[in-house]
């Protein structure tokens, strides 16, 4: 990409360029997001900062100052920023801390740089690293901020492209002749592109620190939000089995009046779903593991309007040791503790007098599965990176409780 300005500005562009190519050179994966960015020469800023749109602002006596190595390491670290989207989670983020941009950008400064260094980058002096704050190497930015004090004597800003909030020397989004910058779309094609770069290099050479490993697995197959996934399976099981209306004369039909009277109607109604929850207790689940689980599915059953004596829990491991009705979660007998067979715990719920609509099996999926589908909406709740996939007419979740 272009570098704006001209000779009169007193930037030094071979000694900034040949930072970055010495940045692309060592670390090929990145080289095309380090193409990218369109340098613009500020002398607003204290060192080089980017915003939203893949601009790099620069301030030539920075430039000057340091020596081509640790410039070098700068484009990286700005590079990186964008990369990771540290604007975009900074717009997520509640608005007390969105407005202290500089606790944020110190934040994720400390979430760039610990692997920059493990990398071998050299930096300038006053970078921030996670041990600076008494913090753990290898964190995402969202957990150092509330470990960054809220006033520092460290005056960072790589600009509206990493904290998000607007500076004097931005551009804006149509910028302007030769500043055009990259479009969000573009940007997220970008990042993509260079995932997978990330990947190709790690096949072929293995020589990518862990920090960009887990960036790039993150961008090609990223984490589904658990929680979000399982409020809507159940929601969604919960209207699939209300749809099953029926007729009722508890409320007469407001076509009865039109009748004289001689002859009551029946009414529709939309009776409330019946849930089983099976509880896998065989040996290999953990008590906190469980817990946490079964609170969570709790929590989505009341937001989703089913609870009361319409939810039965069963623990389960190679049999049903206890069937209850509950209206808490600390009701909730988990016994067992021996092998495993989740039919037994399903076939068991279905053969109840009042067969539930969902049923819900919390389990770590070492377990066998019924051979056909189950005369219900099933969910399956894998606790449990590794946990095995169960059939594939099951609805299925995975879940990684937090301890």
């Amino acid at each position: 990409m272009a570098v704006t300005g001209g000779p009169a500005d007193g930037l030094d562009r071979a000694k900034l360029l040949a930072a970055r190519y010495k940045a692309a050179e060592a670390r090929p994966y990145l080289a095309s997001a380090l193409y990218a960015l369109t340098v613009v020469v500020s002398q607003q800023v204290r060192t080089m900062a980017v915003d939203r749109y893949w601009r790099c602002y620069v301030a030539p006596d920075f430039v000057e100052a340091t020596d081509v190595e640790e410039l070098a390491g700068v484009w990286i670290h700005e590079a990186a920023h964008l990369l990771r989207d540290h604007h975009g989670r900074a717009d997520r983020l509640p608005a007390a801390d969105q407005r202290d941009r500089l606790r944020v950008n110190i934040a994720q400064d400390c979430e760039i740089n610990d692997d920059l260094v493990s990398d071998g980058l050299r930096l300038p002096e006053g970078r921030m690293e996670p041990r600076m704050f008494g913090l753990p190497e290898g964190g995402l930015f969202e957990e150092y901020l509330p470990g960054i004090p809220a006033t520092s004597l460290h005056p960072v800003d790589c600009g509206s492209g990493a904290h998000g909030v607007p500076v004097p020397w931005d551009l804006g989004e149509k910028g302007g002749e030769g500043v055009a910058g990259l479009g969000p779309v573009e940007a997220e094609a970008l990042r993509r592109q260079t995932a997978q770069a990330v990947r190709a290099h790690r096949r072929s050479r293995g020589s990518v620190p862990a920090g960009w490993r887990r960036w790039a697995e993150e961008v090609l197959e990223p984490t589904v939000d658990w929680r979000k996934a399982l409020t809507g399976a159940v929601r969604e099981a919960a209207a699939w089995a209300g749809g099953a209306v029926d007729y009722t004369y508890r409320r007469p039909s407001r076509r009865t009046p039109a009748l004289g009277g001689r002859v009551v109607l029946p009414s529709l109604r939309r009776p409330l779903p019946r849930v089983a929850i099976v509880v896998d207790t065989s040996g290999s689940m953990g008590e906190d593991d469980l817990a946490a689980a079964l609170a969570e599915v709790s929590g989505v059953l009341r937001e989703v309007g089913v609870g009361g004596n319409r939810v039965a829990v069963l623990a389960c491991d190679a049999d049903v040791h206890a069937v209850a009705r509950v209206t808490a979660v600390d009701q909730v007998e988990l016994a067992g503790g021996g092998g495993t067979d989740m039919t037994v715990g399903i076939r068991n719920a279905l053969a109840a007098p009042e067969p539930p609509n969902i049923v819900v099996v919390l389990t770590d999926g070492y377990t066998p599965w019924p051979p056909e589908p189950v005369s219900c909406r099933l969910i399956v709740v894998l606790i449990g990176e590794d946990a095995p996939q169960p059939p594939d007419w099951a609805e299925t979740v995975r879940i990684t409780p937090t301890r």
